[in-house]
Formats: structure tokens, sequence, C-alpha cells
């Protein structure tokens, strides 16, 4: 049972009934529903270091800007991606997906990558939006690892972040929290299949830089928190994995969150525990943390006319944004 204790909020979310196992939730959005086409304008952000970002925007070219987020080995193609973008898309907002570094099918030209603190990129990409679109308002979704790095980057600015309001879906809030629940039961094969995506492209990336890296043995890498210390942290300047965890997770600045932001969250999320969850007294009074006892990891499949499963977040998350726009308009 939930506990409502301001800013923590029940949810409305009610899960498909042939689909109320946490695993069944994730696993519907992420492999079994297969990800609709997109037709997208792209556009190369080069960046002051030397590498580039890629980035995707939605048709017509108008409206309050929104930017999207992805997870962990995400891109364009995740299961979430087409459904949000053609919500937001008929809620009258201009779509902008960010990749993060790597993430686009082409390896980024640094060795370093992205990690779940990583908020330097997407400050720039606002900045890059002041610019280009002075006045035009602008929010922001972040999907699992997005939803991380964007509550980070949100506790790190304050009021100067640059949007006027934001939502989160299934932050791993606590990193080293589930790093662990990812090497037990079930879980481990959520690990196992998010490992082989990110050695993949980390061996790939390796290849073509000059001169080449090695890569560590695979053998050595069986678990997130090994790839973590052994490859995440010596490129991105962390102590290794305990000291990247502690310093990227955003549990620690949620108290430091200045704009209305919104937060889904699940209990029975299969990638951390409810320790994981923050209380109310970590929460800053612009945050509201939307918990409901069922929708797995990135799932929320609810059911829609005729139970045909969709994505709730779709639903919820446009409205709730639209909403702040309205009231800020308003004021």
């Amino acid at each position: 049972m939930i506990v409502c204790d301001m800013p923590i909020i029940a949810s409305r979310f009610r899960p498909h009934p042939l689909l109320r196992n946490r695993h069944l939730q994730t696993l519907w959005q992420q492999v079994i529903r297969p990800p609709p086409a997109l037709d997208l304008d792209r556009e190369r952000l080069e960046l002051p270091d030397g590498d580039f970002l890629d980035l995707c925007w939605s048709r017509p070219q108008e409206g309050p800007i929104v930017v999207l987020l992805h997870g962990l080995n995400g891109c364009l193609r995740s299961a979430y991606s087409g459904p949000m973008i053609r919500a937001f898309v008929a809620a009258g907002f201009r779509v902008l997906f960010l990749h993060f570094r790597g993430c686009s099918g082409e390896p980024n030209r640094l060795p370093r990558s992205y990690h779940s603190g990583e908020t330097g990129d997407l400050s720039r990409v606002l900045d890059m939006l002041e610019k280009r679109f002075p006045g035009t308002p602008r929010v922001a979704l972040g999907v699992s690892l997005g939803g991380n790095v964007l509550l980070k980057y949100l506790g790190e600015r304050g009021s100067d972040a640059g949007l006027a309001a934001a939502a989160a879906v299934s932050v791993p809030f606590t990193l080293a929290d589930a790093a662990r629940t990812l090497q037990k039961g079930f879980a481990r094969l959520y690990q196992a299949y998010l490992l082989r995506g990110l050695i993949r492209s980390t061996r790939r990336k390796f290849r073509q830089l000059t001169p080449p890296l090695s890569l560590p043995d695979p053998g050595s890498l069986r678990t997130l928190r090994d790839f973590d210390d052994r490859i995440t942290a010596p490129l991105h300047g962390f102590g290794g994995a305990d000291d990247y965890y502690a310093r990227s997770s955003s549990r620690q600045f949620l108290s430091g969150v200045r704009i209305p932001t919104l937060v889904l969250h699940a209990l029975d999320d299969p990638f951390m525990t409810r320790a994981g969850v923050p209380h109310a007294g970590e929460l800053a009074d612009s945050l509201e943390l939307e918990l409901s006892e069922r929708g797995g990891h990135a799932g929320f499949v609810a059911a829609g006319p005729g139970l045909i499963p969709r994505f709730w977040p779709a639903q919820r998350i446009p409205a709730y944004l639209r909403s702040k726009l309205e009231r800020s308009v308003a004021d």
C-alpha cells in the first residue's frame, strides 16, 4: 500500500489485467511491442571538445519544445520512444530527441561516452535551444538513465535550469542499489542484455579510435558494476564504480529541483528495490513523485479500448507538461 505524503502521491495507473507481473510490464514495452516507424529530421551538433551529439526533430517545427532523454543503451528505436514522440506531437509539442554520445548508431569520436551523471551535454543542448529559439517554452522528459541525468541536472541548476517543467520515468535514483539489484534473480537477464550491448558498442568504438584502445577481457566484465568499475569510471574521471555511483545518483540532488517536475515510478520496478526510492523529506516542493504498486521498469502498460495495451506515460506526461506550461503563461 502506498502512503501518500506530499510531495509523494499515489498514481492512477492501473496495469493491463493480462500484464500485471512486473516482468511482463517491462518486457512488453522493451521486447514484445515493435517500435513504430518514425520520420524525423536529423541534426548533428558539434561539441567544443571535438565530439558530437546526434539530434532528431519531429514535424511540424512549431510549438513548445520537449527534449527527450533515453535510457542505457537506448536510442530512437527504443520501444518507449515512438509512443512518447507521437503523443507529444499530438499534444502540440515539437520534439527534440537527444541521442547521448555514441547511441545514434555511429560511435562517438572520443574515448569518453555518456553516463548516468553526465549533465554537461544536456546543458549544451539547452543553451543551443535558448540561442536558436529565444522565448520558446522548453520542457524535458527523461526515461531510466535519462531520467537520472535530467533530475541531477535540475538539482544542480535549480531555478536556472532553462526549462519550464520536466518529467521522468523509472529513474534509478540510487545507482548502487540498482547495480546490486540487477545481479539477483530474474533481473540478471536484464543485466546480461544491457551488458552485451555496452560491450559491443564499446568494442566497436575502441577499434576506430586513433590509436585504438583495448577493451578489458569481456570474460572479466560479468556485471554492470564490473563494466562501470573498469570502463565507465576511468573514462570519465571517477575513482571506481563506488565513486561513480555516489557522485552520479540523482537522489541526492532532488532537494535542489526548482521547476515543476513529475516523476513516475513503480514500486515493483525490477531494476531497483523499494529502499532505493527517495522519501518525501528528500524531495523539493516543486517535485511530485507519483508511485504505483505495479508498472515494472519503463513499462506502465495499461488497457485501452478492447483491452489493447497502451503505454500509459504517453497519456499522463504530455498532459502534465502542457498543464504546467499553461499555468506559467497564465501567471
